[in-house]
């Protein structure tokens, strides 16, 4: 830190000035509306990198050129876009169907956790917000956490879904993100609200991990903007 005396028509005063480098953090980028709003409530915070799970070829290419789109009003400055249905499809295959929202929500933070360590970046934001869906109750939420590695943001956690869609207007996300979203696509129609951690982690040891979340990491699509 540095100090400068800056001259007035009354006395001098001292202004502090001072330079930092922002930390980075890996968002969680969905289509709808919560994630965008999370991310600009973090953009003055951190140096933001977004990733996207697209579900493509099951959907259109609307779902990707929405995100992008997003980008650009948040002034995100990278973005990956991973595709993601492989290894939804494996959950749907090898796991408990009532545990796809909470296992999902995993897989993508963990690989949102090896984007972090390619950008050197030390936390990851969601855009989650408390009982809003099935994923998203107190013990689903810890249960998350607890098998991530990384320090996660949930800026919007506990605001209303009015005050988020108002946040959403204000940052010119909202009717970008209005409609219907596609998450559900594979999920199960009674999804569990208050999942067994002890079966959330027999659930992922069906999995090889490493090597579903690297090829999908592979075939991701990089811009820059």
């Amino acid at each position: 830190m540095v100090f400068y005396r800056a001259p007035t028509t009354q006395n001098f005063k001292y202004l502090l000035i001072y330079s930092r480098v922002m930390e980075k953090g890996v968002a969680l980028l969905s289509g709808g509306i919560d994630s965008p709003v999370a991310i600009n409530l973090m953009k003055e915070r951190l140096d933001i990198i977004a990733v996207h799970f697209h579900q493509l070829p099951l959907t259109d290419e609307k779902e990707v050129e929405k995100v992008k789109e997003l980008v650009k009003v948040l002034q995100v400055k990278k973005v990956y876009l991973i595709p993601f249905v492989e290894v939804l499809k494996i959950l749907t295959e090898k796991c408990h169907h009532k545990n796809y929202y909470i296992l999902s929500k995993i897989v993508m933070f963990q690989t949102a956790a090896i984007v972090a360590k390619k950008e050197d970046a030390k936390y990851l934001i969601t855009g989650e917000n408390l009982a809003q869906v099935s994923s998203q109750t107190l013990q689903n939420l810890t249960t998350i956490t607890k098998n991530v590695g990384m320090e996660i943001f949930r800026p919007v956690l506990t605001f209303d879904k009015q005050e988020i869609i108002n946040m959403a207007k204000k940052a010119g996300t909202y009717d970008i993100s209005k409609g219907p979203e596609i998450c559900s696509l594979l999920g199960p129609k009674d999804p569990a609200t208050r999942a067994n951690p002890e079966e959330i982690r027999r659930d992922l040891e069906q999995l090889d991990l490493p090597k579903l979340l690297e090829e999908s990491l592979n075939k991701a699509e990089i811009l820059s903007f």
